[in-house]
């Protein structure tokens, strides 16, 4: 490809919305250009890394044995209500209606369509198991889109499914997803975890998901060092805490006037966070839930949805009504006294001797505080916490770190969660009727490549790993215009590197060298290639990977050689 032939417009200025880096950088090397909050156009540099991101994941899929379909981005409303995910999946699913007053979505996610057809077609156990996947546009009219292309409302996704005759295939199928998986982020040449994850909206049992490891990362992930222990911190247990020691001081009131944070409260005391504790209340099935945890630990809002007696989806009770509760307002709540409420204790903060917590009376606390002599009403323990940095690992094998991740892909085991609600069967051998399980496996295409961009970058612009960057190779010649010697050794080594299967870039525009370095680094082609009158006279043309330091000169008649053999040991 010639550049005077393509579309390149980058731009020196970092945009004024961009937050993340590959926001930013994607815009300057015009990789993107925005149309609406959330929705993107790609322009042909970025198109570029979009498809061969797509080839790297049909060729696994393909060479696991999935069958690529495609299915509607528009989906009639009834399939969502016949599955219960019409009102359960909220205001990110897109809803309208047609002329004929008619309700149809466009479509998240697919789970609902390809359980219609397995419905329609796959009638008996001998044409199981199935796997179908499709790479798809999708929509999610996300409240707050951020960050580009990472939280879009438009995207495409690679959507799997499989439907199986019993678990145990199912199981089979989602170990060959997690192994296909593996080899595509790692073609994809991205440093990444699974971890064990929750499954969120889209249900079932267990699930995994594929994290790009990225300081900007969204997603907080729990791993051991020392083990393969690694998990989501929304889904990893905080394993209980060593015995309560026994209390020794008495229980007093202290006047806490202005104290509303446990950051005040320490200050004001002159005590650790992990003395004190902090009690939050929610609404409840029943009743008023109150939550209390150690001081310097945060809830965990999908280990607390789970619990049995909190009402869904979580609200916070309003200050009215802990008043009516508690006799105090927030700031001053405690367990000393509680009632008619519901106490769900967190592990670690059950482990506490001697803390301090709200008295229930405004401006006042409690000192001294233990839970069997001080707290009568009952307890519920429990793990509500996010683990931190420093915790007992599950899996017993040493303590946690935390890293920070962007989820690229999620594999689920949805069971029969999709197929019992549409009355999805088929007939096993004895002739009954059994439900399908099923499976479901998804890749963020466009969010890996901007995944890719926020673990792969420098001050100069963007690093792609060498299997999705737009180029292979550019060719960069000063003075193509200007020189007939330039621009004739150039166009040769165009086309003996096109002839060589190369993916190369000829810069041939009519721009000053340093504009010419700038793009190509900014644009992030792992490999460059320059003539110049006093190289060519020289015999060699300079060589510089994208990540060297310095460059270095390469006789003109091997550079097609060393080029190949620079782009096979990648």
């Amino acid at each position: 490809m010639r550049a005077s032939r393509f579309f390149i417009a980058t731009h020196k200025e970092v945009p004024a919305e961009a937050e993340v880096a590959s926001h930013r950088l994607m815009l300057r090397a015009s990789l993107i250009r925005r149309l609406a909050a959330g929705i993107y156009t790609w322009l042909p540099l970025g198109h570029r890394v979009l498809r061969k991101v797509e080839t790297i994941v049909r060729e696994e899929m393909d060479r696991a044995g999935a069958i690529e379909m495609a299915m509607p981005v528009v989906q009639p409303g009834e399939l969502w209500q016949a599955s219960g995910r019409w009102h359960a999946y909220g205001p990110e699913l897109l809803r309208f209606k047609d002329r004929h007053e008619r309700e149809f979505v466009l479509q998240p996610t697919s789970e609902e369509v390809i359980t219609e057809l397995a419905r329609s077609e796959l009638k008996s156990y001998r044409r199981l198991p199935a796997h179908f996947y499709q790479l798809q546009t999708k929509f999610r009219d996300e409240r707050r889109p951020r960050f580009g292309i990472l939280r879009g409302r438009e995207f495409v996704m690679k959507d799997g499914y499989s439907f199986h005759a019993d678990y145990a295939d199912l199981q089979r199928e989602y170990d060959n997803m997690h192994a296909t998986y593996t080899r595509i982020f790692t073609r994809l040449g991205l440093r990444f975890r699974a971890v064990a994850a929750d499954t969120g909206a889209i249900g079932g049992t267990g699930s995994h998901e594929f994290h790009v490891l990225a300081d900007s990362g969204e997603d907080a992930i729990a791993f051991c060092p020392g083990s393969d222990y690694a998990a989501n911190v929304e889904l990893a247990e905080a394993v209980a805490a060593a015995q309560r020691p026994e209390g020794k001081e008495p229980r007093r009131k202290v006047a806490t006037p202005g104290v509303k944070t446990i950051a005040d409260l320490c200050k004001l005391l002159q005590l650790p966070f992990e003395k004190t504790v902090k009690t939050l209340v929610y609404e409840g099935k029943d009743s008023l839930v109150a939550l209390v945890l150690r001081g310097d630990h945060e809830m965990n809002e999908t280990k607390t949805s789970k619990l049995a007696a909190i009402a869904t989806p979580l609200r916070q009770a309003s200050e009215e009504a802990v008043r009516r509760a508690f006799g105090a307002g927030f700031g001053s709540l405690g367990p000393v006294g509680a009632a008619d409420v519901k106490l769900v204790v967190d592990r670690s903060a059950d482990a506490l001797a001697d803390f301090v917590c709200g008295a229930n009376e405004d401006g006042q606390h409690f000192t001294g505080v233990n839970w069997a002599r001080d707290v009568s009403a009952p307890v519920e323990v429990a793990d509500i916490r996010n683990v931190v940095a420093g915790d007992p690992s599950p899996d017993g094998k040493g303590t946690l770190e935390i890293v920070r991740g962007i989820e690229v892909g999620h594999i689920f085991q949805l069971r029969t969660k999709y197929s019992e609600a549409m009355a999805a069967t088929f007939l096993n051998e004895a002739g009954d009727a059994r439900p399908f399980e099923m499976g479901c496996y998804g890749i963020g295409v466009t969010r890996a490549v901007a995944a890719a961009i926020e673990q792969n970058h420098d001050e100069r612009g963007i690093v792609f790993p060498a299997p999705i960057a737009p180029f292979e190779v550019c060719v960069v010649p000063i003075g193509y215009a200007k020189s007939d010697k330039v621009r004739a050794s150039a166009d040769a080594l165009y086309d003996a590197l096109a002839a060589a299967g190369v993916d190369v870039l000829l810069d041939d525009r009519e721009e000053r060298p340093g504009v010419l370095f700038a793009d190509m680094d900014l644009i992030g082609i792992p490999h460059r290639l320059v003539l110049s009158e006093r190289g060519l006279a020289a015999g060699s043309v300079e060589y510089k990977a994208r990540r060297d330091g310095t460059p270095r000169d390469v006789p003109i008649g091997h550079a097609v050689s060393f080029l190949k053999e620079r782009l096979a040991a990648a």
